[in-house]
């Protein structure tokens, strides 16, 4: 009876101990989509208000480039605006007075016409002023002419110079460093008081908030997913410490590839399998590279 009761106890053990063991249909490390920010502009940086494991906001000014040089470039192009725009001609104030003497020839033409009715004129005095009023209207036309070409060589000029202030303008607010999202930052690259080159990395930012586990799977376990798909995922710290979460299939790779070498046996390493991300919102206690499980 003794020893019954002894096999008893180890099968319920076993049983226990069984049931309690974790299954799970996939692992994988957390991660983030990390985003490297460079400068994009040269010059020495005068301020730069980031720590690593500090938040900054998109969009939100981190420090700045030296930009005096680009910002006096701006200043005088301005200042040759104003004065290109100065030297724009007023064509009625510059026609006027050819109007005016148009204006009092064609008062002296009618009042001829007036007088060759009476006879008290002759047609060669109307032939006169007709020629004079013609000349008048001539150089009227060319005046015009010569005062618009002016005005359009002075819009063309002008408009030149506006692009060219619209360019520093741009290489300006390039100097302002900032993150394009709001994230963490994970490392930094360069202090206050050295010198930014274009494309030079700056810092690295990520959104903690949102993370997926990359995780790979059999093609036998395709059938059992797809995109969308709420599955449960498991965040391992170590010993027994876990946490659940629920997770979203978000991508599926579209071709196979070789287990990573982080799968411990060389057989299990030749197997084709397929990557997939699954997003998590994060509540903080998910860190990068932390391992996790996934059930389907």
């Amino acid at each position: 009876m003794k020893q019954i009761a002894t096999i008893a106890i180890l099968v319920m053990l076993f049983t226990s101990c069984a049931n309690n063991e974790t299954k799970f249909d996939a692992t994988g490390t957390f991660e983030a989509t990390e985003i490297t920010v460079s400068a994009e502009a040269v010059g020495r940086v005068l301020s730069l208000d980031i720590t690593e494991g500090a938040q900054v906001e998109a969009h939100t000014p981190v420090g700045v480039i030296d930009s005096v040089q680009l910002y006096l470039q701006k200043l005088q192009l301005l200042k040759s605006i104003t004065s290109v725009e100065s030297n724009r001609p007023s064509i009625n104030k510059q026609v006027a007075a050819i109007r005016a003497q148009i204006a009092n020839q064609k008062v002296e033409q009618q009042r001829i016409q007036n007088l060759l009715k009476s006879n008290a004129a002759t047609p060669k005095q109307l032939d006169d002023i007709n020629a004079s009023i013609a000349v008048l209207q001539r150089q009227l036309g060319a005046q015009q002419a010569s005062l618009t070409n002016s005005i359009s060589s002075i819009n063309a000029q002008s408009s030149a110079m506006e692009i060219q202030v619209a360019q520093l303008t741009d290489r300006l607010n390039k100097c302002i460093i900032q993150s394009p999202i709001t994230g963490i930052v994970l490392a930094q690259y360069i202090e206050a008081g050295e010198l930014a080159t274009t494309g030079k990395p700056l810092f690295k930012v990520a959104n903690l908030n949102s993370v997926y586990l990359k995780a790979y799977i059999t093609s036998s376990q395709l059938a059992d997913i797809k995109l969308g798909q709420q599955v449960d995922v498991t965040a391992t710290f170590g010993g027994d410490k876990n946490r659940a979460y629920k997770g979203t299939i978000t991508w599926i790779a579209d071709k196979s590839e070789f287990t990573p070498k982080s799968i411990q046996t060389k057989d299990d390493r030749a197997n084709q399998v397929y990557a997939l991300k699954i997003a998590v919102q994060n509540d903080g206690y998910i860190k990068l590279g932390m391992y996790g499980e996934v059930i389907f």
